[in-house]
């Protein structure tokens, strides 16, 4: 006898699908122009006339020839010499974003935003639709009918292990995982399967000779409590299937708001990082103006050619909002925290411990009190003129260069926001 849609759905616990994009950023260019790119080897690259950089991501096709996200754009080309390299273009990602999120939502009021390609959706309550599976096969459908867009779909009881399916078939993968399907597909599986577990934790666990899921599922809690503190518990808990966190549709309220820039080339001399610091500090002011907030804490992030990463923060004894401000903290902690002449790859700035503006009692500087007024006036202009006219209406001197931070004011270029504005939301594409 046939069952009854009902009984596709537990009594009482939940049903989640986790909607992950294939190679999102080459997948939105063939969709686009299908005739110059489809079934050919593609790389989002951020300096194609250059042909330096990091490659962003890759379309399956130059996958199958060795060509990896992260690797630089030479090596690339050298593993694939017919890699047809594209120039970004996050004004076309979001409104791709926008649309699959618009078809999920037909389905269930409870979608939970993760980035500009994946989402997390609660169809506990969709019995009306169908049932999970056909709901999860409908959306993909569309997706790819409405979209030419693949995506591949997780269906699971919680976030955890539908996060987990959705990556074990790409592209268009439909997989449906079970806490009773835990030990035999996850457990001779390491550790680093489980979303969350880093390498720094998975090393640590490897010292503990625990290396499978299967060995973390069975491992001393207290063990892990005394090694990982309130994190162990979860440990063995997601190594066993189980998460209880809900699908929640509504954003926070951002923490932090930053801009990164890869740049194509390493970079040493003071003057170029000054000048990228410079563009970067601009932007972060500029949304950070535009939500009516100030920041009581500046960070630096520094990578190096070998991809090695380091990040350095001060917390302000004032909060700040304008540029100046942000420029000039940002350059102290570079300044005091790296060795001048070694080279890097990439830079950013950070502002955290935010407040709304509103709320915050500013505390005015004795010998400057009465330029500050002046000050705020003259930024704020600025900001009237930039957004009438554009972000290049009004610039100084000292932003103006052919490295990509000076492309952050161009919303079609730029894709390396750490934190989503109002309109955006963040990139971050780790397939």
């Amino acid at each position: 006898m046939k069952k009854s849609v009902h009984e596709h759905y537990p009594a009482n616990g939940r049903v989640i699908l986790h909607l992950d994009m294939n190679a999102f950023y080459c997948s939105v260019h063939e969709a686009e122009d299908p005739a110059s790119y489809k079934g050919v080897p593609t790389a989002v690259a951020g300096s194609v006339e250059l042909r330096k950089g990091i490659i962003v991501t890759c379309s399956y096709t130059a996958r199958g020839r060795g060509v990896k996200t992260g690797m630089t754009v030479r090596e690339g080309m050298r593993l694939c010499p017919q890699l047809v390299l594209i120039k970004p273009d996050f004004d076309l990602y979001r409104t791709y974003s926008r649309a699959f999120l618009a078809i999920a939502r037909q389905y269930t009021p409870l979608v939970e935003i993760v980035s500009i390609d994946e989402c997390y959706l609660d169809i506990t309550g969709s019995k009306s639709m169908g049932t999970p599976l056909e709901i999860a096969t409908m959306i993909q459908y569309r997706i790819q009918t409405e979209l030419s867009l693949p995506c591949s779909i997780g269906v699971a009881p919680n976030k955890l292990l539908a996060k987990i399916a959705s990556d074990m078939k790409k592209p268009n993968g439909l997989t449906v995982l079970r806490i009773r399907d835990v030990p035999r597909l996850l457990w001779s599986r390491r550790c680093d399967t489980i979303p969350g577990i880093g390498s720094k934790t998975a090393d640590k666990l490897r010292r503990l000779n625990i290396m499978t899921l299967g060995e973390l599922a069975a491992a001393d809690v207290e063990l892990l409590r005394k090694q990982f503190g309130v994190v162990g518990a979860w440990l063995k808990q997601a190594a066993s299937g189980y998460d209880d966190s809900p699908v929640n549709p509504v954003r926070e309220q951002r923490k932090s708001v930053g801009h990164t820039t890869t740049l194509p080339q390493d970079v040493s001399d003071w003057q170029d990082v000054r000048r990228v610091l410079l563009n970067l500090a601009d932007q972060t002011g500029r949304r950070l103006r535009r939500q009516q907030e100030l920041a009581s804490g500046v960070q630096i992030t520094i990578r190096t050619p070998d991809m090695k990463t380091i990040t350095r923060s001060t917390t302000l004894s004032a909060p700040i909002e304008s540029t100046d401000d942000i420029f000039k903290h940002a350059c102290t902690l570079y300044q005091t925290h790296w060795t001048s002449g070694q080279p890097i790859r990439l830079l950013g700035i950070t502002l955290h411990q935010l407040s709304k503006k509103q709320d915050t009692a500013l505390q005015l500087d004795l010998f400057s009190y009465e330029e500050q007024p002046r000050k705020e006036a003259l930024t704020n202009t600025m900001d009237r003129l930039r957004d009438r006219f554009g972000e290049g209406a009004v610039l100084t001197a000292g932003m103006l260069g052919d490295d990509p931070s000076a492309l952050i004011r161009n919303r079609k270029r730029r894709g390396t926001s750490l934190q989503p504005d109002d309109e955006a939301f963040h990139v971050d594409e780790e397939e």
